[in-house]
């Protein structure tokens, strides 16, 4: 699955439009490497992203195409989050 499509069914993002330029400005990484937003995500993942100034890492626990808002925080695992400041 892309990772613009993940962030916007995990509803980490709410709209695939703001996923992509997010994506796009290179403010996502996956095990370690800068994602565009064609990048494909699978099980086991590592993401890193960028809010503002803070940054979410997290591991991709299941792939789904479609979810309810009940299913859709069961498809990642929140390792640690950090401020950048």
């Amino acid at each position: 699955m892309r990772i613009d499509k993940f962030l916007k069914v995990s509803r980490l993002i709410k709209r695939r439009t703001v996923a992509k330029e997010i994506a796009d400005q290179g403010r996502i990484t996956i095990n370690g490497k800068v994602a565009k937003s064609s990048s494909d995500v699978k099980v086991g993942d590592e993401l890193a992203i960028k809010f503002g100034n803070r940054m979410m890492v997290l591991e991709i626990e299941r792939i789904m195409e479609t979810t309810k808002k009940d299913d859709a925080e069961h498809m990642y695992h929140i390792l640690r989050e950090e401020d950048l400041n």
